[in-house]
């Protein structure tokens, strides 16, 4: 099963390590730290035009991590997963 994290990008659901809010946890310097690294490697994904609401860090089945910033709140996405509202392809 898969998560719809905006625009066309889903994610394997077995892949999702963490669904953070942006706002919140970019108040930590080990946050933006984390973050910046991971767009200097090439990781990060950035979903849509609109401004970033929330990150999720994914590892597939290779172990390649992807940080996904995505216009959905954390919220929304959380829903969707304990609702079980998955895409399924």
């Amino acid at each position: 099963m898969y998560l719809h994290l905006g625009s066309s990008v889903v994610v394997p659901q077995g892949d999702i390590l963490g669904i953070f809010d942006l706002d919140n946890t970019t108040y930590s310097r080990i946050t933006r730290d984390f973050l910046a690294s991971a767009e200097v490697l090439g990781q990060v994904v950035t979903i849509g035009e609109d401004l970033p609401k929330s990150f999720l860090l994914c590892r597939d089945k290779a172990g390649r991590d992807t940080v996904y910033l995505s216009q959905l709140s954390s919220a929304t996405l959380l829903k969707r997963v304990e609702s079980g509202r998955f895409e399924t392809f």
